[in-house]
């Protein structure tokens, strides 16, 4: 299949820019309203309507927020992009995601429901030293939570410089910084309510979207290639790479290898990311916070059962998708659209359905997005606000309007931060951003959420070591590995400081949390706190009492 477009072809790639502005700018609108409507005077000054919405969603409906919050653009834009361009090794992401999301769900989210209130250091301090585990986990929460959120911000500038067809780098920017302004908005006016309901709207529309586009896909498949089979999608990937001059003959996109294998640096880069994915999702904070937010043991595990048929359906999907764009589309008009790999789902939505069901594509992609970044910052929000500032600063003598008032700065700087460090890694695939968000909550969390469940000698030094440790090392060798230098397509261009050589930090980061939690828990001090270490263990499998833990 011929991907050689003329000028003209070139001009009409990205669809109908004004068509896909009204139908953003529509969208936008919608969801504001919606979220202004649902907020409530409580979300002013309550902390728990503010951080949890009052505790007062459904199974059903925060099972649809749980996907909506976890489905992020590194799910729909990353994923689709990988497995366009590098066949079944992009496809190791869906799976990777998916599995990570069942661990978590097995091993730490009932528990961390039974036992905590707001966020996840309400956990990991229950029987340990309050104040220094707290000022931990809020820095661990932040290093995660501004990982997370550049992952986003890359994908909305990505996302609208296709559909704009916006080459320049300083109007790319630009976008990044409106998406960012947009999401500071939706936190501050409408709280984890407002945030929750979006969050819901997208999953609605990113599930059906994808289903929408996977029937699509194997209509024009039929058409194009005489086939309606999964075998054949990826045969005529494989024609579409060839024709681009991307593949060897004989190379099958249905085959591992395309990627990672070829080397050993590669293998062991392959081995971190998988780790990092597995254990990562047990360590977001954005996501373990949404278990807060129903009233009941019963109803979280009734939305765990929605999640995961959202989310399970969800990334099979992917792989359709990121075929259907190889065979489609072409990997040479992905690379080379505005946005990159990144752009491979707008650009099949065009040619699958034409300029309007691009638009409102997109305009779904920019709600998975706006959605995800509005829970990492009710997240971190949070964490500043309730470990930081009332248990630390105030030493639990903040009022709640105090709190939230805290919060709500931490938006607006957390977002400004995101800014910034989003136009910065524009070019990077969001896929693997998150991959690093991940590594970065497996390092600095995972240990010491399962030591506190599971150990009953683990003590406060053993955690102050393990998230140190964990979140020191992760950051320490993202910065010093090709991720941020020494490669084309690195985040600061031109410079060469790598001496790590994996991209992702996992595989080393992972093992020195455990280590340092293990040695720091047998040199320090027992905590002498016995009572509370009975009290976690008892609330953690029965969900036997809801109150926060008092402070000691």
């Amino acid at each position: 299949m011929n991907n050689v477009l003329t000028f003209a072809q070139e001009e009409a790639a990205t669809g109908n820019p004004v068509l896909n502005i009204v139908v953003f700018v529509a969208f936008i609108a919608i969801t504001m309203y919606v979220v202004t409507r649902v907020s409530n005077s409580g979300t002013k000054s309550s902390s728990d309507e503010f951080y949890t919405g009052g505790a007062s969603f459904s199974g059903t409906q925060n099972g649809l927020a749980i996907a909506g919050d976890y489905l992020s653009a590194a799910s729909f834009l990353g994923i689709v992009g990988a497995i366009a361009l590098n066949g079944y090794d992009g496809f190791l992401y869906s799976i990777g995601f998916f599995v990570a999301w069942l661990i978590a769900l097995l091993l730490v989210a009932e528990p961390l429901r039974n036992v905590g209130q707001f966020t996840m250091a309400d956990v990991l301090a229950f029987r340990l030293k309050q104040r220094p585990v707290r000022t931990a986990a809020s820095i661990t929460t932040l290093a995660v939570t501004i990982f997370y959120l550049v992952a986003q911000m890359a994908g909305a500038g990505s996302l609208v410089a296709v559909l704009l067809n916006i080459t320049n780098t300083g109007a790319q920017a630009g976008v990044v910084a409106i998406v960012g302004a947009v999401m500071i908005a939706y936190v501050l006016v409408g709280g984890m309510k407002g945030t929750t309901y979006v969050q819901m709207i997208k999953a609605v529309l990113l599930v059906s979207g994808v289903i929408i586009m996977t029937v699509l896909v194997f209509i024009k498949l039929k058409a194009d290639f005489d086939t309606l089979s999964f075998v054949g999608l990826v045969e005529a990937a494989n024609e579409s790479h060839l024709a681009d001059g991307l593949a060897n003959a004989g190379e099958d996109m249905g085959m591992a290898g395309h990627q990672y294998g070829a080397t050993l640096t590669s293998k062991l880069d392959f081995i971190s990311l998988g780790i990092a994915i597995v254990l990562g999702v047990a360590g977001l904070p954005h996501v373990l916070m949404r278990f807060y937010t129903v009233p009941t043991a019963q109803e979280a595990r009734k939305s765990v059962t929605w999640a995961i048929v959202l989310i399970g359906a969800f990334y099979l999907m992917t792989l359709i998708l990121g075929y259907g764009a190889a065979a489609l589309v072409g990997p040479e008009r992905i690379t080379g659209a505005p946005g990159g790999t990144n752009s491979a789902v707008p650009l099949l939505a065009l040619e699958v359905g034409g300029n309007i069901f691009m638009a409102l594509i997109s305009a779904v992609a920019f709600a998975t997005v706006l959605a995800v970044v509005a829970g990492l910052a009710i997240a971190a929000s949070a964490s500043v606000g309730q470990d930081i500032y009332q248990a630390v600063i105030k030493k639990g003598t903040a009022t709640e309007e105090q709190q939230v008032r805290v919060s709500r700065i931490t938006v607006v700087v957390l977002g400004i931060i995101s800014i910034i460090l989003g136009i910065l890694a524009m070019s990077q695939n969001v896929a693997f951003l998150v991959a690093l968000a991940f590594a970065v909550a497996a390092s600095a969390n995972v240990p010491t959420i399962l030591f506190s469940l599971f150990w009953k000698r683990f003590n406060t030094a053993g955690a102050l070591g393990s998230m140190y440790t964990g979140v020191i090392s992760a950051l320490v060798l993202i910065t010093f590995s090709p991720t941020v230098s020494g490669r084309e397509t690195s985040m600061i261009a031109g410079a060469d400081f790598a001496i790590f050589p994996l991209a992702n930090p996992g595989l080393v980061s992972i093992p020195l949390a455990v280590l340092a939690g293990i040695i720091c828990t047998f040199l320090g001090k027992p905590d002498n706190l016995d009572d509370l270490q009975a009290e976690m263990e008892v609330r953690s499998l029965s969900g036997v009492g809801t109150e926060a833990a008092v402070d000691h």
